[in-house]
């Protein structure tokens, strides 16, 4: 097993992404689970001497261009065939890679799923997902929060799918209950979007649906996998997100909203390709580093990606 991490991605970038490789290392099964790092060696190699890390126990490949987090993502990836995050797709695609992550770039790390290890057959269109703490315990999952700003009801029918492996497989919640987020649980309820797709899923046997949730249903048990268009769904998560940083900002403690803390989760698996791809937050730490690295392992060994395509077959 290679799992790939670009360490020129993310505002904290190499500190950041190196020292996370090397806390990821540690956590590792070095005989069976090979860490590649993809960025400018020269800028690595101080941090490996200052923490007295062997860097000959990774693997390491060289390259000093780099896709800033401002640049046109579709340009970028044309363009920069030779960035970090361009060498790890092309590793990707051919093999020698089996999943890839990076803080870099979000919309670079889209563009280069979908042109180099491309979308799943019968995939209609991948989706990004978040991890959604639950107040009483455990998690659930939210998508697309970013990826589709615009959706068609047969395509939030398939995140249902994606959602639904997705929190089975890593999570290991047993039939997950699938909602959909709308303005209201009635089935008459919400736009034209929203009633087609009830109807979609109500008709379903793809995965368990529970019927129309709510956003105050977003952190209670009612359902397991929330299904959204990518426009709504990264406003509630930009929304979600600074609940843990408020609370910081009060000096308030408490165990649920420490779940808030997006390092404990590393990234945000893109669903629907081929190939394992996590993207990082943009101000991710050596902890989120770390733990985008350990669910990259997980995708791989649990087989997501073949048990997605089996379902899409």
């Amino acid at each position: 097993m290679k799992i790939g991490l670009d360490i020129m991605g993310g505002d904290f970038a190499p500190g950041a992404t190196v020292l996370g490789a090397i806390a990821a290392y540690k956590a590792l099964e070095p005989q069976q689970q090979k860490l590649v790092l993809i960025g400018n060696k020269d800028l690595a190699q101080p941090i490996f001497a200052e923490q007295g890390f062997n860097p000959d126990l990774i693997e390491i490949i060289h390259t000093t261009e780099v896709i800033g987090m401002g640049e046109h993502p579709t340009k970028a990836i044309t363009q920069k065939p030779n960035s970090s995050i361009g060498i790890g797709f092309r590793m990707l695609k051919e093999g020698s890679l089996d999943s890839f992550s990076s803080a870099g770039n979000t919309g670079a790390m889209l563009v280069g799923a979908m042109f180099s290890v491309k979308t799943i057959p019968g995939v209609i269109r991948p989706a990004i997902s978040t991890i959604v703490p639950k107040l009483k315990k455990g998690y659930g999952i939210m998508l697309d929060v970013g990826a589709n700003a615009d959706c068609k009801p047969d395509t939030l029918l398939q995140f249902g799918v994606l959602g639904s492996l997705f929190a089975e497989n890593i999570h290991g919640v047993h039939n997950p209950k699938v909602g959909l987020i709308n303005i209201g649980e009635e089935e008459e309820k919400g736009n034209m979007l929203a009633l087609a797709t009830h109807t979609l899923m109500k008709d379903t046997n793809m995965f368990n649906f529970v019927g129309n949730v709510e956003g105050r249903d977003l952190f209670n048990d009612k359902a397991d996998v929330i299904v959204c268009d990518g426009f709504t769904g990264n406003v509630m998560l930009k929304l979600a997100e600074t609940f843990y940083v408020l609370t910081k900002q009060k000096g308030f403690e408490d165990e649920f909203f420490a779940r808030f803390n997006y390092e404990q989760y590393g990234g945000s698996p893109i669903l629907g390709v081929n190939a394992p791809v996590i993207i990082g937050h943009g101000i991710s730490t050596p902890e989120a580093i770390k733990n985008m690295v350990l669910l990259s392992r997980s995708m791989i060994t649990t087989k997501l990606i073949d048990k997605i395509k089996a379902a899409f077959k």
